[in-house]
């Protein structure tokens, strides 16, 4: 049973998470201009421990984004340029031979870094894609038998081209599915990109950005996220929705149980990014387009019919009734 105190004070702490939100978000917004809602994703999606996949043509400033975050919140970050020729160990590390001590030491990878940006992450090969499996999922790095954790916050911004496909490799399915959310970047607004023109075109907007708060207040509101409120109802209604895309026509690939969890863990972010301590149906909701659509697989006949994912996954959140809370 909540107390008056306690619920006081998960209130005030969801007023201090919307208060430092907001600081990051204007912070990121002097780089990315007229984008608040990819933005806003991005820190749902931050709040919520998972993982981002920017899926847009070059030049529209996913690197950038990324960028942005890590200095707003005084964090490190790391950029893995994903090239044919990158190996494992150049993500994980490796173990080099000391002639000195006669011992093994760890040379870490560019893995280890609160934001690492996988900059065109389709252009490496399936083999060194799946040296991400482990520290995304489970937050460590396992390299001759010794496992090295990460630090929190960890979140990887992985950026890919679906535009050019020549001498790239297709996600597997297991890779798509540790992202817990996809968003496009796409073209800014005319009169944002008149601003940038003379904004960014003397000086790069990232020498003068300033932290706006640090690791340690992020790992607080990731806290604070992890204690909004979900009804058993609203649980319900998020399984509900992964099961139907489990069994629509149009679909050879549903979502899986840990499309689940990422969905309601979204919400639970989303939910008190707006300032509430509990989640609705409608945040669930919302979030299934970013959340849901990269995970799915639509069928040739559905392709050829022209339906994309989006499209069909429309049709089965529409489908699903919403409970009343």
């Amino acid at each position: 049973m909540t107390t008056p105190f306690e619920a006081s004070s998960h209130e005030a702490e969801i007023e201090t998470l919307v208060r430092v939100a907001g600081r990051i978000r204007d912070s990121i917004e002097k780089v990315i201009e007229g984008k608040t809602d990819v933005v806003d994703s991005t820190l749902t999606v931050l709040l919520a421990e998972g993982h981002l996949l920017i899926e847009d043509v070059p030049g529209v400033g996913k690197t950038q984004l990324a960028k942005a975050l890590a200095r707003s919140i005084d964090c490190s970050v790391r950029r893995i340029q994903f090239t044919p020729d990158l190996l494992p160990s150049d993500v994980t590390g490796v173990s080099i031979f000391n002639q000195n001590s006669r011992e093994f030491e760890f040379r870490p990878g560019g893995i280890f870094a609160n934001i690492v940006v996988g900059d065109e992450i389709n252009r490496a090969s399936p083999k060194t894609q799946s040296a991400l499996l482990e520290c995304m999922e489970e937050h460590q790095v396992t390299v001759d038998n010794a496992t090295y954790h990460l630090e929190s916050p960890f979140m990887v911004i992985a950026t890919q081209n679906p535009i050019e496909m020549e001498g790239t490799y297709a996600l597997p399915e297991a890779q798509r599915d540790r992202f817990m959310a996809r968003v496009s970047v796409g073209y800014p607004p005319v009169a944002s990109e008149i601003a940038m023109l003379a904004n960014h075109s003397a000086s790069n907007p990232l020498d003068d950005l300033d932290p706006v708060t640090d690791a340690a207040e992020i790992r607080k509101l990731v806290g604070v996220v992890n204690q909004v409120y979900v009804a058993d109802a609203v649980r319900r209604y998020t399984v509900a929705l992964t099961a139907a895309t489990r069994v629509n026509n149009e679909l050879v690939l549903g979502a899986s149980p840990r499309a689940s969890l990422h969905l309601l863990r979204a919400a639970k972010a989303h939910a008190a990014l707006h300032g509430r301590e509990f989640v609705l149906p409608d945040d669930v909701r919302r979030l299934t387009g970013p959340v849901l659509a990269h995970r799915l697989l639509p069928s040739a006949s559905a392709a050829m019919h022209g339906r994309s994912v989006n499209d069909i996954l429309e049709t089965v959140v529409s489908a699903v009734p919403v409970p009343q809370t």
